[in-house]
């Protein structure tokens, strides 16, 4: 078999300047040093009040505005990266203070067209050092447009990250005796982790959805997956459809409307407040953990595959009954995976004895707390994944 090369191989170059010659035209560049340019000015300069400086001569207008285009530009970055940036900023102004000359000489500066010149007195540099100045500029415009993109973006991701979580339920529903309380933190802006608490439109038993769910990945498409889940769902739950029939109809939709690498976990369950009885349906998500009066642990495992990996995928329904004093922890895959620094994930027994030691607290204190104890046991407060707790307990 012949060797093929790879992105280091021959061909290389080609694949690195294939995008270049087909899409960068006269237009591109030139819209990129002046609206893309000025838009990034914009967007550092918002602080900076133009109607103060108006009266200031020329050249104090203009060294405001490099000032505080500067500062808000460093200041968007973390110390860290702030700190490499004006080092490199430093180490640059050194060199470029190393190349003068110690001596002043008379230079010509083309001027309207090649036939016309005109001589300044300057100091002398070393030959390319304006070549490199140029190149610095050229760097250092190009980081402030991309960080200027990539805050705007963040900007965005944050309006949908606020869109997100209205869009789940908040606080304590009261069930009957019961007690149903839920919190999520994506690991991004945004996230594919989710739950809700959807009441049964005049249902005479008053049976409530309890659902929470994972979308395969993280970020904005897991998000917007997330959403079109919730959307479908709760059109479904209207129609009063039987726990099985809702959940082939729900994987058909995501079926049909995700690609193919995705695909959704999914706890799906109808409880009734007036008996403690709880219907459900399990494609592929963490088993819930229900924890009985003696302090055992019962688990709600998978009664079918994932949503969306087949179009004709059928799902089997469990009922189980919650006594009072019992208590449900519906959580994500981010919670038992969480690892500390020694690469030891929390797991379920990490979950089992943090309910053991705070089973008496309420849904709304125990749901945050489990956050908080995943956060001590990995020592950050960062996550390579959405974490997500619903609990339902009975007093």
């Amino acid at each position: 078999m012949p060797k093929q090369a790879g992105p280091s191989g021959p061909h290389w170059f080609d694949a690195w300047t294939r995008d270049i010659a087909r899409d960068v035209n006269a237009e591109d560049l030139s819209r990129l040093f002046t609206h893309d340019t000025f838009e990034a000015y914009r967007f550092f300069s918002r602080e900076l009040d133009e109607r103060r400086i108006a009266h200031e001569p020329l050249w104090r207008r203009v060294l405001l505005r490099v000032r505080q285009v500067f500062v808000a530009f460093t200041l968007k970055l973390s110390p860290a990266r702030r700190s490499l940036y004006l080092i490199s900023l430093v180490v640059a102004l050194i060199g470029v203070i190393k190349l003068y000359q110690h001596q002043w000489a008379t230079i010509t500066v083309p001027f309207g067209t090649p036939f016309f010149n005109i001589a300044i007195y300057a100091p002398q540099w070393a030959d390319g050092t304006i070549a490199l100045l140029v190149s610095i500029l050229l760097v250092n415009l190009l980081l402030l447009l991309e960080v200027a993109d990539r805050l705007s973006l963040k900007g965005e991701l944050e309006i949908a990250r606020e869109i997100q979580l209205a869009m789940l339920p908040t606080g304590t529903y009261q069930a009957g005796d019961a007690q149903i309380a839920g919190v999520t933190r994506p690991a991004n802006t945004v996230g594919g982790d989710f739950y809700d608490v959807l009441p049964i439109g005049d249902d005479p038993e008053q049976r409530v959805i309890i659902t929470i769910g994972d979308v395969a990945g993280k970020g904005s498409p897991a998000a917007l997956l997330m959403a079109l889940l919730l959307a479908v769902l709760r059109t479904l739950v209207d129609e009063r459809l039987e726990a099985r029939a809702l959940m082939k109809r729900l994987n058909a939709q995501i079926w049909r409307h995700s690609p193919g690498s995705r695909f959704i976990t999914l706890f799906y369950g109808v409880y009734s407040p007036a008996t403690g009885s709880l219907t459900y349906v399990n494609a592929g998500q963490n088993p819930p953990l229900l924890r009985r009066l003696d302090g055992t642990i019962e688990r709600l495992g998978a009664t079918g595959i994932a949503l969306g990996m087949f179009d004709a995928s059928t799902y089997e329904s469990v009922r189980t009954t919650v006594l009072p004093g019992e208590m449900l922890v519906l959580y994500s895959d981010g919670i038992t995976e969480a690892e500390n620094p020694a690469g030891e994930p929390f797991e379920e027994t990490g979950l089992e004895r943090f309910l053991a030691a705070r089973g008496s607290d309420s849904p709304a204190t125990l749901a945050p707390a489990i956050l908080q104890a995943v956060e001590g046991h990995a020592r950050d407060s960062r996550f390579t994944d959405d974490l997500t707790v619903l609990i339902l307990k009975r007093s």
